[in-house]
């Protein structure tokens, strides 16, 4: 459901301005699995829109602890054309660059590599932990509720 209090990628131009493909952090995907909240803003991304490795791996998890066939989830997530990008040496280290920054606010280890993806594909960075949107990180912050 759309609405006026519901966040949509037009309501997002690029601050800065992002160029590259969406990069979708693990709270996006599993939002959009579940159908939460801002499942509809996550839907409109992912046509174009990747996924590190790191938060695939936050995302089997998650579904493996719930009993949910993980790998009926990749096979999904690949039929939508969602790339799944490795991390790279640079993206360690932009990631580990970010945790002064983003401790206070609690990231994990898996979402500053989100933020680090985004920064090496000049993409906005979409979740659904409302924190990242009180940081610097160079980045397009895209809540989806």
């Amino acid at each position: 459901m759309t609405g006026p209090d519901r966040p949509v990628a037009s309501d997002f131009p690029g601050s800065p301005a992002s160029s590259g493909p969406a990069v979708l952090d693990a709270s996006a995907v599993l939002a959009w699995l579940r159908a939460e909240p801002g499942a509809e803003v996550v839907e409109s991304y992912l046509e174009a829109a990747v996924l590190s490795a790191v938060n695939l791996s936050e995302i089997y998890q998650k579904l493996a602890q719930r009993g949910v066939d993980a790998d009926r989830t990749l096979r999904q997530l690949r039929t939508l054309g969602i790339g799944i990008e490795p991390v790279t040496a640079a993206d360690a280290v932009t990631a580990a660059a970010l945790w002064p920054v983003t401790r206070t606010a609690g990231l994990s280890l898996g979402d500053r590599c989100c933020l680090a993806l985004a920064t090496r594909l000049d993409g906005p960075a979409i979740t659904a932990d409302t924190a990242w949107t009180q940081l610097d990180v160079g980045v397009t912050v895209v809540p989806i509720r």
